[in-house]
């Protein structure tokens, strides 16, 4: 029995690799032609672009900046909450709350994106008639959206990692004098880190390849760099999806298949500096020890 499941489990193993393995490669095989200065900058020198003395028209330089603004800011509002509400449910919540809140997380968890890009095309239309049409969709709405999508994502992963830390980790700080905050703080967070980290890691991951919810509530095809929080912006996902329904001929989708390849670098940077910073936190942790 233990045979037959082991290799079950290297059988799917093999397979989700595989299928990831034919999608980069595909990606990589059509898009790596198309990646160059010319498609990021178009004609606009990439110093003065880098230092944002020229506007980049025709070029995805105004998407990457659209799509890391939008990533950043989101985060940053996802994160305090939901460290923040995962820290309650698991240290402080008594049980009928936590269960409570804990299912509906779990059903937010997975709420689809296009509904949360409606709830936030309203949320733009209230705001649009309250202060009388000073409020545009722009990327501020964006990054809340998608900060509310994420939220549960990063409460449940948050919790989890609190509630499965071994009683001896949780008793230590408290029987040396320690109060309940300070064993939170500077004991369970610590040890949890690495698994708080991994929920956010799919946090990211999600608000940079996300196109219902921005499609909904700020993102436009020819934005530019965007000028402030209030204002339209570019982002890579939205030129994929413009550009696989609306190209015109090979050279035009062969950029989209440019733009995807680009996307998945900006993903895969994200990813390796969180995982770097995780594994500082786990040297600290094990020094410590």
């Amino acid at each position: 029995m233990d045979k037959a499941f082991t290799l079950f489990s290297w059988i799917c193993a093999i397979l989700l690799v595989s299928c990831i393995s034919i999608v980069i490669g595909f990606l990589l095989i059509k898009g790596y032609k198309a990646v160059n200065l010319e498609l990021i900058f178009s004609d606009t020198n990439p110093l003065d672009a880098l230092l944002f003395k020229k506007q980049v028209f025709g070029g995805l330089f105004p998407a990457i900046i659209g799509t890391i603004s939008l990533v950043l800011l989101s985060i940053s509002f996802a994160l305090p909450l939901g460290l923040a509400s995962g820290i309650f449910l698991a240290e402080y919540a008594p049980l009928r709350i936590k269960w409570f809140f804990s299912l509906i997380f779990d059903i937010l968890s997975g709420i689809p994106s296009i509904v949360v890009g409606l709830f936030g095309f309203s949320i733009t239309i209230f705001l649009h008639h309250l202060f009388k049409g000073s409020i545009f969709p722009c990327l501020l709405i964006s990054a809340i959206s998608l900060g509310f999508l994420v939220l549960p994502y990063i409460i449940r992963t948050t919790q989890m990692a609190l509630e499965s830390l071994p009683l001896q980790v949780r008793l230590t700080a408290i029987s040396l004098g320690a109060t309940k905050f300070e064993n939170i703080l500077f004991v369970l967070l610590p040890a949890s880190a690495s698994a708080v980290i991994s929920g956010i890691v799919l946090a990211l991951g999600r608000c940079a390849e996300d196109t219902a919810v921005i499609m909904l509530t700020g993102v436009v095809a020819t934005a530019g760099i965007p000028k402030s929080i209030f204002s339209g912006f570019e982002a890579l996902p939205f030129y994929i999806y413009y550009t696989a329904s609306h190209y015109s001929d090979n050279a035009e989708l062969m950029k989209g298949y440019g733009a995807a390849l680009i996307l998945l670098i900006i993903c895969a940077i994200l990813f390796f500096i969180a995982h770097l910073i995780k594994n500082q936190l786990n040297e600290k942790i094990l020094y410590r020890i």
